[in-house]
C-alpha cells in the first residue's frame, strides 16, 4: 500500500474514533419492557468509542455484587467465549475467534472499521478449540484442563443430548460421540446441517440449544450486515433461528428478523426458548436496545426493515412494509449497544436470594455508544416466566478509570455447584461468582 494512502487511512480511523454524537438518555432508559426510543441520528460519520483491550492487571479482579464473590475459575486461556456443563460437572469452554472473511472489510471503511474492532481485542487468531476445565476436587478451582476437541473453524455453541455433543462452529453444525468422563475427543465429527458462513460471515458465531426432549437442535444465525448494506441475498437463512431435526438434519426457520441472536436458554417456569440479541447499529447512542425475547414459532422479530416491532429503518432499500406490519416487539431491553450475548436462567443457582428466579446475561460491551454501556454481568429478575422489574448488576469493574477494558463478558452459565461461570474474552479467563462466606 502506498505510503500516503496508509497514512490518511490511519489518519481516518482517528477520525472515526474521535468523532460522532453523544448520548442524550441513561442506558436505563432503554432498558425493561418499554423502552424509550428517541429518533434516529444518523451522522456522517459513526460513532466509535472503542474500549482498548488491556487484560487485567496482576491480582485485579470485576466487583461482584453484594453477597456474592468472585474468584478465577480457570487463567490462561485464549479468548475463551462460550461455556458448557457437562452432566459430570465438567465444563467445556469454546476458545475462539472470528474465522477468515475476507470479503467483510471491502474498501476505506471496513478496512477501518477492521482495525478500530481490533483494538477490542477482536482482531486475534482464532484458536478454534473447545477446552475442558475439570475441578475435581470442588475447591472453585479447575486444576484440570485438557484439549477437548481441536481443529474446528472458529466453534462457539455447545449441547449434548444422550452421548452426542453437538458444536456450532462458524458454518456448520458438527456430532461428535461422547463418552462420559473422557477429557478429550479424537474422532472426526459429523456434519448435521451446513450453516451460512462464506467470505462475508459478519456474525460469525452460531450457539444451539436442544428441545427438552432431545428431537430438535436450535440454532442461532446472525445477520450477515449491520441492516442488510450487503444487500438481501447475502442475508439467506440468516438473523434467524432454526430448528434442525437431529435424525435428519433437515431445517426450518423458526423464527426471523433477529439481527444477531447468540444465547440462547429454556425459561424453566413457562418452557420457553428465549434469546439475547445484539441489535442494530449507527442510527445514536441510545438505539437500538438490545433485548432478550421468549422466541414465538414462525414469528418475525423486525431485522432489517423495523426495530423493536414496527419502527422503520429507513437505511434498508428496499423496503418491506408487509413484512413490517407483522413484525412484533420483543420483550425486554438491556440497553443500547451493550452487546448482550450471554444468557442463562438461574435454575440450579445457589447464589443469594435476589438471583434466585431470572437471567442472567452477559454484556460484552459497546463501541458504538458515547458513555459505554455494557461490560458487565446483569440479572433481569422474572416471575411466572416473564421478566419483573429491573436489572441487577452482577459483576461489574471490566472497565478501568481510563476506559480501558481489562475484561469483557461473554458466555455465562450455572455450574454443578449453582455458581455462576463467566467467560471473558480479553481478560483470558472464566470467572466464577459464588455466594459470599
Amino acid at each position: 500500500m502506498h505510503k500516503t494512502r496508509l497514512a490518511l487511512l490511519i489518519m481516518l480511523a482517528g477520525t472515526l474514533a474521535a468523532c460522532g454524537e453523544s448520548s442524550t438518555l441513561q442506558v436505563s432508559d432503554g432498558t425493561g419492557p418499554s423502552p424509550k426510543l428517541p429518533e434516529p441520528n444518523k451522522t456522517l460519520i459513526p460513532t466509535v468509542n472503542i474500549a482498548p483491550a488491556i487484560g487485567w492487571p496482576e491480582g485485579a479482579k470485576p466487583t461482584p455484587a453484594a453477597g456474592t464473590q468472585v474468584a478465577a475459575f480457570a487463567e490462561g486461556l485464549d479468548h475463551p467465549r462460550w461455556l458448557y456443563v457437562l452432566p459430570n460437572g465438567d465444563v467445556l469452554v469454546a476458545e475462539t475467534n472470528a474465522p477468515p472473511k475476507p470479503d467483510d472489510a471491502k474498501g476505506i471503511r471496513g478496512w477501518v472499521m477492521e482495525k478500530v474492532m481490533g483494538r477490542a481485542g477482536a482482531g486475534v487468531p482464532s484458536p478454534n478449540r473447545i477446552t475442558l476445565l475439570r475441578d475435581a476436587d470442588h475447591d472453585g478451582v479447575a486444576e484440570t484442563r485438557t484439549v477437548f476437541l481441536e481443529n474446528l473453524n472458529s466453534p462457539f455453541g455447545m449441547t449434548l443430548v444422550g452421548n452426542d455433543l453437538y458444536v456450532a462452529d462458524s458454518d456448520k453444525l458438527l456430532r461428535f460421540p461422547y463418552q462420559p468422563g473422557e477429557t478429550s475427543i479424537k474422532g472426526a465429527g459429523t456434519t448435521v446441517t451446513d450453516l451460512p458462513g462464506g467470505s462475508i460471515n459478519h456474525h460469525w458465531t452460531k450457539n444451539v440449544v436442544a428441545s427438552q426432549d432431545g428431537s430438535k437442535l436450535y440454532v442461532s444465525v446472525g445477520s450477515n450486515s449491520n441492516v442488510a448494506e450487503n444487500g438481501l441475498e447475502a442475508e439467506k437463512g440468516r438473523a434467524a433461528i432454526w430448528e434442525v431435526d437431529r435424525a435428519t438434519g433437515q431445517h426450518r426457520i423458526f423464527a426471523s428478523g433477529l439481527r444477531n441472536p447468540n444465547g440462547m436458554a429454556w425459561e424453566p417456569q413457562s418452557g420457553k426458548l428465549w434469546t439475547a440479541v445484539n441489535e442494530r447499529d449507527e442510527i445514536g447512542s441510545d438505539l437500538v436496545p438490545d433485548y432478550i425475547t421468549s422466541v414465538k414459532d414462525g414469528a418475525f422479530y423486525g431485522w432489517p426493515f423495523s426495530y423493536y416491532g414496527q419502527h422503520v429503518d429507513v437505511r434498508v432499500n428496499p423496503q418491506n412494509p408487509e413484512l413490517v406490519a407483522k413484525a412484533i416487539a420483543p420483550d425486554y431491553a438491556v440497553g443500547p449497544h451493550t452487546a448482550s450475548l450471554g444468557l442463562t436462567f438461574a435454575e440450579g443457582s445457589k447464589l443469594p436470594a435476589q438471583f434466585s428466579q431470572g437471567a442472567f446475561i452477559g454484556q460484552h460491551g459497546s463501541w458504538n455508544r458515547k458513555p459505554h454501556s455494557g461490560y458487565k454481568v446483569i440479572f433481569v429478575p422474572f416471575e411466572a416466566g416473564k421478566p419483573k422489574g429491573q436489572p441487577v448488576d452482577v459483576l461489574t469493574g471490566f472497565l478501568n478509570s481510563d476506559e480501558k477494558a481489562m475484561g469483557r463478558p461473554v458466555g455465562v452459565v450455572i455450574d454443578k455447584q449453582g455458581d455462576l461461570l463467566v467467560a471473558d474474552d480479553v481478560g483470558n479467563k472464566v470467572w466464577r461468582v459464588s455466594a459470599a462466606k
